[in-house]
């Protein structure tokens, strides 16, 4: 799927940014990790496309679990697998249909970190962006940079940053913003 290889290029080209956002609140390597996962993603798909798109997650998924340290992994891993797994083995995949699949990824991050939309996760930018796909890619690529954006002034209340309390107000969540890039690669592949 060439959503996932514009997602590695994004999160390659981003990388130091999204380190220099987790040095602030985390522990400094959501950049190296999420460059690693997708390089290992893009290596693993080169080699052995699956047929479907519902494969293609469901396979990127299993990888970034296995390749990426912290909760990153696993976060990023349980998007993509239900995602994919919602998604099943139609061969072809409307918007509508995607909007579905990605709010039950979503659903399944938001139930395995038991966090919701203003704890400062991820979650601040996939929710708006899951909701805004049911109107238009683009609107989903708004939807998640200003959800990202919308972090900063929040106070974390799960992860590590959640450790720092006011400390972590004015600073953005890394995740929220990588979770940004990906959507945008969404977008910018999307027909």
């Amino acid at each position: 799927m060439q959503w996932l290889a514009i997602a590695a290029a994004a999160v390659d080209r981003e990388a130091d940014r999204l380190t220099d956002l987790d040095s602030a609140i985390g522990d400094a390597d959501h950049g190296a990790n999420l460059r690693r996962g997708f390089a290992a993603v893009t290596d693993l798909l080169e080699k052995e496309p699956p047929a479907t798109p519902g494969g293609v997650l469901t396979t990127a998924g299993r990888q970034l679990i296995s390749t990426v340290g912290g909760a990153s992994g696993p976060l990023y891993g349980t998007l993509l697998r239900r995602t994919g797994k919602a998604l099943g083995e139609a061969p072809t995949v409307t918007r509508e249909a995607f909007a579905e699949a990605l709010a039950a990824g979503v659903a399944a991050v938001a139930q395995l970190g038991g966090a919701h939309v203003g704890d400062k996760t991820m979650l601040d930018a996939l929710v708006p962006a899951a909701e805004a796909l049911r109107e238009s890619f683009e609107a989903a690529r708004t939807a998640a940079e200003e959800g990202a954006l919308a972090t900063v002034p929040l106070r974390a209340r799960k992860g590590r940053a959640g450790y720092l309390g006011e400390r972590s107000i004015g600073h953005q969540d890394p995740g929220a913003a990588s979770s940004a890039l990906l959507v945008a690669a969404l977008a910018e592949v999307a027909p």
